[in-house]
């Protein structure tokens, strides 16, 4: 089933047995995914930018509503 991570179409295989001459199936999957850390670390830092940028833009706003609705309640 995961051969196809494991060695290309018409590439010679070892047999089972041999040790070290045979990639496993789960350290192929592992080196698969290897790739993807710069991407979920640029995800990461642009989603932070953006709520920062946000916060700054909205906090003003946001702050205003807050105490307008703390004072209305208060007021009963």
């Amino acid at each position: 089933m995961l051969d196809r991570f494991i060695a290309p179409r018409g590439a010679r295989r070892a047999p089972r047995g041999v040790s070290g001459t045979r990639r496993t199936e789960w350290g192929a999957l592992l080196d698969d995914e290897r790739g993807d850390v710069p991407g979920w670390v640029l995800i990461t830092l642009m989603t932070a930018g953006l709520v920062v940028v946000i916060w700054a833009v909205a906090g003003p706003a946001l702050a205003g509503l807050f105490e307008q609705a703390i004072s209305r309640v208060s007021g009963f």
